[in-house]
């Protein structure tokens, strides 16, 4: 597809976000596909992995940047690096394990070396094959020039002109401040992530999980039934929509008011709650977190989170944290990535059943997760369809455009961006998708800020 029918599919899509429409070519077309991974994933701030699966100096992980896959280490100095994993001789990856400690990587194609720094530091028959020392640090991997991280995650940026992280996050980082900070010592991961394949594209998982409260009491009312979940009708009336911009959006529910007077903190025990030290929040992140905890949350383009009560249908429950990445695999196809998060200072035996119940809920054979990707891969087929796309078939953004139930902004808010009162509208998922317009047709990242 050329360039120019490219931007005609971005200039139908402009027209269609201002009626609150999105044309389905967007999640099944190789050319928008192509376009993302430049445009979006080589240029943005992208989520690579967590300080505490790196913890000691050697430690590295395996991961993605959009299609590219990247190692993420610990060197000795306790600097982190993100490497693309490609050896430069002639491409072979140099790492064949998901995880690890080493303080050198080698490709087993030539036996080229490569430092956990990426330099190169060893080519076999020096002499003989090349007479003298290749330049190591012209012929190392290729770095990912910016890598921060925020309470722990992790960020990097292919891009060496990307804003800062702490610019890019603006009001998300505060709420990610929020979720995470609620002990000094943070949250760990509790293992390695899950991952699977779904037929679906990445934006759908993404969109969702930024405040999609719409679905939860048709499509998960099964768990309701099997007695894993309940109060999933309360969603539409009691959702806090949390708008930040840079397409990062949030939903959080009213637990005080939808739950219980005394249901705070998403329903943590007394054995941890009691643990949390709120000093280094704000007073308005202290009242979210009290009363109004979002439940799900998007951070631009493809880190989301899970936050809530779980139930494993034999009584047990635990308030769970997952977070997950939607890895663009191509057009109609991804690969979900599924961490389940516990407190730094949680026993094992506290960490395991939290993490347990949480892939009960949501991992690759997780109810929520089975009722979720099922529903999603509807849209690259649709997408396909040579009938929808002769007819120019659009999807419906439109609910709340005539309601009768207020969805203005919050004239009380103090926090960053703005928050809504009632979880119906889709104004999250439309901000994610005009920030995606707005990235796709720059050519470049947006900023993030808030609104």
């Amino acid at each position: 597809m050329s360039e120019t029918m490219l931007d005609d599919i971005l200039a139908r899509t402009a027209a269609g976000l201002a009626d609150d429409l999105v044309p389905v070519e967007i999640f099944n077309d190789e050319a928008v596909f192509r376009a993302e991974v430049e445009r979006i994933f080589g240029r943005g701030w992208v989520f690579v992995a967590h300080e505490s699966e790196i913890p000691e100096p050697g430690d590295f992980v395996q991961r993605r940047i959009g299609p590219d896959p990247v190692i993420v280490t610990r060197d000795g100095e306790g600097g982190i690096n993100v490497l693309s994993n490609y050896c430069r001789h002639r491409g072979t990856q140099v790492c064949q394990t998901d995880r690890g400690n080493s303080r050198f990587f080698k490709c087993n194609y030539h036996g080229w070396t490569y430092a956990n720094t990426g330099e190169l530091v060893g080519t076999p028959f020096l002499r003989r094959a090349y007479g003298e020392p290749v330049d190591g640090t012209a012929w190392g991997l290729l770095r990912a020039p910016r890598v921060e991280s925020w309470h722990g995650f992790v960020f990097a940026s292919l891009s060496a002109g990307v804003e800062p992280l702490a610019d890019y996050l603006g009001g998300a980082g505060w709420m990610l401040s929020a979720l995470v900070g609620l002990h000094p010592d943070g949250m760990r991961v509790a293992g390695p992530p899950d991952r699977y394949h779904v037929k679906a594209n990445w934006k759908t998982g993404a969109e969702n999980f930024a405040g999609d409260i719409y679905h939860v009491p048709n499509l998960h009312g099964s768990m309701q039934e099997v007695g894993i979940a309940g109060g999933l009708d309360a969603g539409g009336e009691f959702g806090r929509p949390y708008e930040f911009g840079g397409g990062h959006a949030f939903m959080g529910i009213a637990w005080t008011t939808a739950v219980h007077p005394g249901f705070e903190f998403w329903g943590y025990p007394p054995e941890i709650k009691d643990r949390f030290d709120l000093s280094g929040l704000d007073e308005t992140q202290v009242h979210v977190v009290t009363h109004d905890g979002p439940i799900v949350g998007t951070i631009f383009p493809n880190l989301s989170f899970y936050r809530g009560i779980a139930m494993d249908g034999a009584g047990l429950s635990s308030v769970i944290t997952s977070f997950r990445q939607w890895q663009p695999v191509g057009p109609g196809e991804l690969e979900v990535w599924s961490w389940q998060f516990v407190w730094a200072f949680q026993d094992e035996r506290s960490a395991l059943q939290d993490a347990v119940i949480g892939q009960m809920q949501f991992g690759s054979a997780g109810v929520a997760e089975q009722d979720d990707t099922v529903a999603w891969e509807g849209a690259p087929r649709a997408a396909a369809s040579p009938w929808a796309r002769r007819e120019r078939m659009a999807f419906h953004f439109q609910q709340g455009n005539r309601s009768e139930v207020d969805q203005s902004p919050d004239p009380a808010w103090k926090g960053p961006g703005i928050r809504r009162l009632t979880g119906f509208g889709e104004h999250n998922q439309l901000h994610f998708y005009r920030h995606w317009l707005r990235v796709m047709q720059a050519g470049a990242p947006a900023a993030g800020g808030e609104r």
